[in-house]
């Protein structure tokens, strides 16, 4: 394709989400395909924002794209994954060209609050429009699925739910929106209980827990019966049963992972605090439900109007570092598209 039927540059953003039913392990890691579906919640102002341009003076780096990352240039793991990526899109596109890609993240990087998730939807957005192609949210989420498995949720705003699909080609396994940001009004209160990247990467524990933990096929006959039971309490906006789904589903990840050889333990001290924390407010009558990614961080999913209880408590935990109070956020939007 001509570089003059292309954008000079375009620029998206979105959120990360935080997944309230787990997927934990793949059934095709080429194909980035998940083992089982998943349902999240998309959230505001905590993502990433990522500029995409397509020419030939992109060139200025080995590998032929040059890639930064919150201004500097990416770490070599990274850039690598972007670099796979891209390819992925010039050869839907069939563009030829090197790329640029900036990205700035308003979340930590592999620290255990999926910003992989975010960072590839925007890149999925920006770099499928950079390349001239307007894809349909499922293409787009499909797409995004190949750079981080819970990257094609971000696609979508609010409540999302991602399918595992059958098809050995993986066209099937996106997401889909359940409700949107704006339906619900909940917040999830973060505790983060820890700084700096996690001792090991998401998809490499994911790997080892599918090969060596004996917990490993019962985790995979569970999720299925969780997320019908998570699908009905969000389309019924009952607070209650989302949250006690949540908890299961978190817990019973994190177990399947500590049962791999060697075990992987994700969590500190002042993980175990905030989720006694939790558990305390809920006994004193506050909805409050936690759920822990592959990471040492809490997340607690409550009401709006709870929020300011849970965030001071969570706060006042020994080991919590800092707190964050999210909203729902949309899906992944162009936020700026220039022309030659």
């Amino acid at each position: 394709m001509s570089i003059y039927n292309l954008p000079l540059s375009v620029t998206a953003r979105a959120g990360t989400n935080i997944a309230l039913v787990k997927y934990w392990g793949k059934r095709d890691p080429t194909l980035n395909l998940p083992a089982t579906g998943s349902l999240s919640l998309t959230l505001a102002n905590f993502g990433s924002e990522t500029t995409v341009r397509f020419a030939p003076d992109a060139e200025a780096a080995e590998g032929g794209d040059r890639i930064t990352l919150d201004g500097a240039p990416a770490e070599p793991r990274f850039a690598e994954r972007v670099r796979r990526f891209l390819g992925l899109i010039r050869e839907q596109a069939r563009v030829g060209l090197p790329a640029a890609v900036a990205t700035r993240n308003s979340v930590p990087t592999a620290a255990g609050l999926a910003s992989s998730a975010a960072g590839f939807a925007a890149l999925a957005l920006a770099g499928s429009r950079a390349a001239g192609m307007r894809l349909p949210l499922p293409e787009l989420s499909a797409l995004a699925r190949q750079g981080s498995g819970s990257a094609a949720r971000s696609i979508f705003g609010g409540f999302v739910e991602m399918a595992a699909g059958e098809l050995a080609d993986g066209s099937d396994a996106c997401a889909q929106a359940l409700l949107p940001a704006d339906a619900w009004d909940v917040r999830l209160v973060v505790a983060i209980t820890a700084e700096g990247p996690k001792a090991i990467a998401s998809g490499e524990a994911m790997e080892l827990t599918a090969k060596t933990s004996p917990y490993y096929a019962g985790w995979l006959k569970a999720v299925p019966r969780d997320l019908a039971a998570a699908r009905a309490a969000v389309l019924a906006k009952d607070l209650a049963s989302l949250g006690q789904v949540a908890e299961r589903s978190a817990l019973r990840m994190h177990a399947c992972a500590m049962a791999a050889d060697p075990p992987i333990v994700y969590w500190n001290g002042a993980t175990l605090a905030a989720m006694e924390t939790v558990r305390r407010l809920r006994a004193a009558g506050t909805e409050a439900f936690f759920t822990i990614d592959a990471g040492p961080h809490v997340k607690v999913l409550c009401a709006a109007c709870e929020a300011a209880l849970v965030e001071p408590a969570l706060a006042a935990t020994p080991g919590v570092l800092r707190t964050l109070v999210l909203a729902p956020g949309p899906g992944a939007e162009v936020v700026r598209e220039e022309h030659r």
